[in-house]
Order: structure tokens, then sequence, then C-alpha cells
């Protein structure tokens, strides 16, 4: 037996520099390169869908402070005899549960996000969450009006804090560490290697053990219940079930190897964190890798989309049948709606060119948005892009044709009918838009943005309150307006009344001031083609091959067992 680091009482005091040492060591220094060059690349494209959902700010911390603990375990073959001896007991107790607590903190928003997205398919329209109450007096009451981040790090500050105490409890209290205060007899004695390998072990350690326990055998078999309803097209359900498993192992083999004497050759060349390190490995490349491979795999569709589009465009003009093909795109969308049944209307093109074109997006918006709708919320984590869309669509439509051409802001009598669609217009901003308001804002340009707050955020501040600052890196952590909120009742069709209410006091609330002069009926179009270039590059193709293959996972019935 030996000790954390290997260290038995026959290991000298000196750089341990055989071969498989030094390997390690190579090891460390390769994969720390590699794994930095992947949180750059995240970070570089950090505005992408895939990763614009996950919180990248909160997983990557976790990914340094695990990767410290990571680190110096790699190199324990070699400095292991030559290191103090509570420095493995001090990375053990501090970095290692501490980065454990932040990962686990980061990966709950994942059923978050679930969540909040399945109401654009449960229910086809925005509005659903009750807005905020005053808040009531009590501590309790209002811990829980704090938006999710801020409450899943006070769990998490609250965890990290525990740790950190009782880690410095067992070293004070210890004359293991330190002879001249402690308990008496807890102290050790013999030749330094003795010592370090006595250091090693010992009830001193087992705060951090059953951390760890608690976090690999306890929450992550929780976050695997809870998610195993849920399937995105970001690999984030992959990660979130590669992580739990891989951390499994971890702890039952690191005491295996500290406390079974038959695995002393192991910790020769293997020491017992490693085991540990193990899952650190795996974590890693499922929270930098999988990511970075899910950006380039868009990339990659968006290319191929843009590809298929001018290839079909190219086609259309070499024949010159506009109208034909038009109608040929509608058949094919039919067809696919439908389930692909008809074999016959999908031979009407020779590739699926035709079905990727812009034409047969705006057809599906404007016929038939449900079945995207409900794919985009439930696999896309993107349902807001598509409620933006139609959401748009039908303002536009509604508007009079004296909006449409100007001459309302002219004439005294148009002013109540261009404030009643500047409040509908003003609606679409704060829901969709707005970064300070928007449960889900929609990813336009900064340039489209400043455009729009112009024109509606100060209207949007009057009606709806002041919110918080914007969170620039998670700006999905906010999901209740300042308003009001009706008496609520206690039963599941009271709930149903109270959120119809909300919605209701939402739509009929009411901007009384001046009309800014930027106002017009195409307020909305560059927003409006951004998403739907996004949608087209992005969402589209994925809906279609899921169309094209099985059926939709996630359907409507299959919600009603998720658990979030």
């Amino acid at each position: 037996m030996g000790s954390e680091y290997g260290v038995t009482a026959a290991s000298k005091p000196q750089v341990d520099l055989r071969p498989v040492a030094i390997w390690w060591a190579v090891w460390a220094f390769v994969w720390t390169s590699t794994l930095l060059a992947g949180m750059i690349y995240l970070i570089v494209n950090r505005d992408m869908p895939a990763l614009r959902i996950r919180g990248l700010a909160l997983s990557l911390t976790s990914i340094v402070i695990l990767h410290l603990y990571w680190l110096p375990t790699q190199l324990a073959v070699m400095l292991g005899p030559v290191m103090p001896g509570d420095a493995a007991y001090w990375l053990m107790g501090t970095l290692l549960p501490c980065g454990i607590a932040l990962f686990h903190g980061s990966n709950t928003r994942f059923q978050h996000v679930a969540k909040l997205q399945r109401k654009y398919a449960l229910d086809g329209y925005r509005f659903t969450e009750p807005p905020t109450l005053e808040h009531k007096a009590g501590l309790i009451n209002r811990f829980r009006a704090l938006r999710y981040t801020t409450k899943i790090l006070i769990y998490v500050a609250i965890a990290m804090f525990a740790q950190v105490f009782l880690t410095i409890l067992m070293w004070l209290i210890s004359r293991k560490y330190h002879s001249s205060w402690g308990i008496p007899g807890t102290e050790v004695t013999g030749t330094p290697a003795e010592v370090l390998e006595a250091q090693g072990t010992g009830w001193e350690w087992w705060p951090g053990v059953v951390s760890q326990f608690f976090w690999s055998w306890i929450v992550a078999p929780i976050v695997l219940w809870k998610s195993r309803n849920i399937h995105d097209s970001h690999g984030w359900r992959v990660q979130t079930i590669g992580c739990a498993v891989s951390s499994l192992h971890a702890t039952p083999m690191w005491l295996i190897a500290l406390y079974v004497p038959a695995m002393a050759p192991v910790n020769a060349v293997f020491v017992p964190p490693q085991w540990i390190g193990l899952s650190i490995l795996v974590i890693e490349i499922l929270t930098v890798f999988l990511p970075c491979w899910e950006v380039m795999r868009h990339q990659s569709l968006r290319q191929e989309t843009l590809e298929s589009i001018a290839r079909w465009e190219l086609k259309v003009k070499s024949t010159g049948s506009e109208e034909k093909s038009l109608n040929s795109d509608m058949t094919v969308v039919a067809s696919m709606m439908s389930g692909w049944k008809s074999n016959s209307s999908a031979s009407t093109f020779s590739s699926r060119d035709s079905i990727l074109t812009m034409g047969a997006l705006e057809h599906v918006l404007e016929r038939n948005p449900a079945p995207l709708q409900e794919f985009s919320a439930l696999r896309e984590f993107s349902g807001e892009n598509i409620i933006f869309l139609t959401s748009v669509a039908e303002w536009r439509s509604r508007l009079p044709s004296c909006i449409k051409d100007g001459s309302a802001k002219q004439e005294r009598s148009k002013r109540s009918l261009v404030r009643e669609h500047f409040n509908r217009a003003l609606h679409i901003y704060a829901e969709f838009i707005s970064v300070r308001h928007a449960e889900f804002p929609v990813n336009i340009s900064h340039q489209e943005l400043r455009k729009l707050e112009d024109v509606f955020e100060q209207p949007t501040r009057l009606v709806y309150g002041e919110k918080r600052d914007c969170d620039i890196i998670n700006p999905f952590d906010k999901f209740t307006f300042d308003l009001p909120q009706p008496s609520s009742v206690s039963t599941d069709s009271g709930k149903t009344m109270q959120a119809g209410t909300a919605r209701s006091i939402k739509e009929n609330v009411q901007y009384w001031g001046d009309i800014p002069v930027d106002f017009e009926a195409s307020i909305f179009d560059d927003a409006e083609a951004s998403i739907k270039y996004l949608v087209l590059t992005n969402t589209w193709p994925k809906f279609i091959r899921d169309r094209r293959t099985l059926p939709s996972i996630d359907s409507i019935e299959n919600l009603k067992g998720i658990e979030v």
C-alpha cells in the first residue's frame, strides 16, 4: 500500500525520471495544449446556436478547475516523492470538489433549457409563464424569486463552502500534517518516506470521499433520470449521459488503489488519483471537444445547404420553368409534411436540393408551421425562432395599407390605428428580441439589435418595467416579467386559468407615449430575414432529415413523460 501519489516507505526523496514518468509528463503537456486550443475555439465561436444555449462561462470555468487538479496527478509519478505531504490533500479537498460542483451546476442547464423550450411545442404560442409576483416577505420566498442561474450558483457555493470548510477543519485538528497543534495521537513518525505514505491516507480524507460519492452516485443519476426523455440535436444529452457514467468508477477505484495492497504494482506507474483523472478526461472531451465537433458539423451543414440551394437555383434558371419548379417544391413539401407517404411526389425532383430552398421553408411557415415548431423546440432548443417568424408574419398581415405606405403617420385620425399596431410590434420585441426581457432572445446582429432597441427599448421598459442588466453570456436565464400577478389557484385547471390570465394581461398592456418616428411596416424585415436564414441553414435541413428517416422521437404525446 502507498500514499495518494504512490509514495511508499521505500521511496527516495528525488524526482523519478523513469520512462513511464516522462511519458506522463509529455502526455500532460500535449493534452493541456489540445484542451486549451479547444476552449479557445469554443470562445471564438460562442455565437453559434449550439453554443449559445450551453452557458460556456460556467462549464469552461469548471473544466479549468478540474484540469488544475488533473495536471498534478499526471506528474505525480515523476514529482510525487518530492511534493509536500499535504499537497495531494489540498488538491483533493478543494479543486476537485469545487470543479465537480461547478460542472454539475452548469450541467443542470440542460434540463432547464429543455423545460422552458417545451412550452413552444405544447402551446404553440408565447406568454405561457405567469408573470412574477411582487416578492413576498421571507428569505425562502426571496430565494424562490431569484433567476435560475443565481439559484444554481447559490447551491453550488454552499456545497463548495461546506467542502472547503471541512477540508480546513480536518487539516487543523490532525497532527499528521503539523506537529505543533491538533488532536494528540494523530501525529505520525518515521522516515520522510514513511511520513509521506501516512499523510496520503487516513480519516482526514473522508469528507472529500463523501463529496465525490454525493456528486457521482446521487446527483449524476438524478440528472440522468430527469433527462431520459430529452433528445436534442446538439449532442447535449450525449454529453450529460457520458459525463455522468464516466464518473461512476472514479471514487471506488481510487479507494481500491489506495487501500488494497495488491494494487501496489499498478500504483507504481498509475497513481490512485489518476483513476479520477480518467473521468475528468472524459468530462473534458465531452464538454469541450463534443461541442467543437457540433460547431464544425453546423458549419458543414450550412455550407451543404447553401450549395444545394445554389444548384437548384442554377437548374431553375437553366430550364426557365420557375412556376413549374415552384409547384414541384410545394408538392414535395406536402409529401414531406405527411410523412413521405407518396413516392410519386418525391420522384418529381432529381435531388433533395429543391426541398432545402427558402421557398419550401416559407411554404411550411405559412401553411403548417406546427411540426417544424415542435422539432425546433424539442430537438434544437430554438423554438423562439419559429414563433418569432410566424408572429412577425401575422403582425404584418394585419397591417392596413395606410401603415404600409406610411400615410397613417400624417393623419391625426389614424394615430390610434398606428398605436394599436405599434403595441403589437412592441410585444413581439419584448418577447423575442429584447435582451433584457426576452426569455430566449433571437440571434440577430448587434447592428440590427441596436436599430430595434432605438425604437422599442424605452417603450418596453415603460410597459414591462425595468429589468436586470443583460447577461451577455447567459441570455436565457431570465424568464419572468415584473407585472402584477393575478391571484393564484391551487388546482391544475386554476393554474391554466392563471397562465391564460397572465397572457391576457401582457397582451392588453398598452404604450400611450409618443410613437417613435422610425417605426414603420418594415421595422422587422432585417431581423426576420436574419432569423429565416438561420433557420434555413440550421434547423430546416435537420428537420428535413428527421422527417425523411424516423418519426420524431419527441412528439407531443411523449412530452407527458418528461420530468424536468
